[in-house]
């Protein structure tokens, strides 16, 4: 599966941080969705990564838009990390890697972890996938600016008919 603008995001159900399952319809809720994929909480790219997100969760929460980050750490694992990040989405856990062939998003090259490739997703409600980024290299991953944009795309699309009833 090659997963690119305009097609649809397979609705994952996966434990959360705390074990619980969330799809990621729920997650969405009727708002926009920021789904990222990571290797885990040993890469230093992807805890750079993740204190700039942090930086956004404020304006994310208030801009009724979800975060969600996927990996195949362990749920307890990806817990401890989102508390020490001090992050308050959604951390999913794929440690049994069942999704990783499905999403064609296997980290190839760390032959240890068989993570995930560093992937961000903006996802609309039903989503549909309005912007894809490769973040295998760490220039390939958006910055706060490049999501604020696709965000207020996304938001704009889904919520025209009721500015419009204003």
């Amino acid at each position: 599966m090659r997963i690119q603008p305009g097609s649809t995001f397979p609705d994952l159900t996966l434990p959360d941080h705390a074990g619980r399952a969330r799809s990621l319809s729920e997650l969405a809720a009727g708002d926009p969705l920021v789904l990222q994929t990571y290797r885990g909480f040993w890469c230093p790219k992807e805890q750079a990564f993740f204190r700039r997100l942090v930086d956004l969760q404020a304006d994310a929460e208030v801009a009724y838009t979800s975060m969600a980050s996927l990996s195949v750490d362990p749920p307890e694992v990806a817990a401890a990390f989102r508390a020490g990040l001090g992050a308050r989405w959604t951390f999913l856990s794929d440690a049994g890697r069942a999704h990783l062939d499905e999403l064609a998003l296997a980290e190839t090259t760390d032959t240890v972890h068989h993570p995930y490739q560093p992937a961000v997703f903006v996802l609309a409600p039903d989503l549909t996938v309005h912007t894809a980024y490769d973040g295998y290299w760490f220039w390939g991953r958006p910055t706060m600016d490049d999501l604020r944009g696709d965000l207020r795309a996304v938001s704009r699309a889904i919520r025209s008919d009721w500015e419009l009833a204003r």
